[in-house]
């Protein structure tokens, strides 16, 4: 009972952990006064640790599934954000949560399709969330009801008045976001992972 015990107990931490290294990993959530200019960042520093977090993860459990289940770790962390938020008396879209779960059943899948084999996972399950990630979140965004008018009336009280938008930011500082984000993660998540993977056998 002591090594059951202990085993779920890491599984905790380990989750607990992996969800703070994402969230300090830039924005974790997209308010909508300021999504769109975040969007680029986020795509990279998400993805990279949504594969760094997972693969550590599954690197001592050893179990397909883990990544979905921090996925959905981070999930509900932002639901309660989103659900403080709208506490306050803020409106239903004004934190839109992030879409990390499809991304994190796809390291699943490419970690049980190549048997467990970790390397096989970090650089096709870390290509395929750094490609998925920056699409899917770009969808949830466009679902946002008017994002700019909901900009101009529920500004975050944290925000400076020189970031207070003044004008449509849509495609402003970006040519292509997507691409942009989606590359630049796909890029970026498996070789990182990879070293975090190399840091663990040390």
């Amino acid at each position: 009972w002591l090594r059951r015990t202990t085993h779920y107990l890491f599984i905790v931490v380990v989750a607990v952990n992996s969800t703070l290294l994402t969230i300090n990993a830039g924005d974790y959530i997209f308010c909508t006064d300021w999504a769109w200019t975040s969007f680029v960042v986020f795509s990279i520093s998400q993805s990279t640790m949504l594969v760094v977090g997972a693969i550590y993860y599954m690197l001592f459990t050893g179990v397909p599934g883990t990544a979905t289940y921090y996925a959905t770790i981070m999930t509900i962390y932002t639901w309660v954000a989103k659900g403080a938020w709208f506490a306050l008396g803020y409106p239903y879209d004004f934190i839109v949560v992030p879409v990390w779960i499809p991304s994190a059943m796809l390291l699943d899948l490419s970690y049980w399709a190549t048997r467990r084999n970790k390397h096989a996972a970090i650089l096709i399950g870390g290509t395929l969330v750094g490609m998925s990630l920056p699409v899917f979140n770009m969808i949830n965004l466009l679902l946002v009801k008017d994002p700019l008018e909901m900009a101009f009336k529920y500004p975050r009280p944290t925000l400076p008045p020189y970031m207070t938008p003044i004008e449509h930011q849509v495609g402003k500082f970006y040519n292509s976001p997507v691409a942009l984000g989606a590359g630049a993660g796909a890029v970026l998540s498996a070789p990182i992972a990879a070293l975090g993977a190399k840091l663990n056998t040390w």
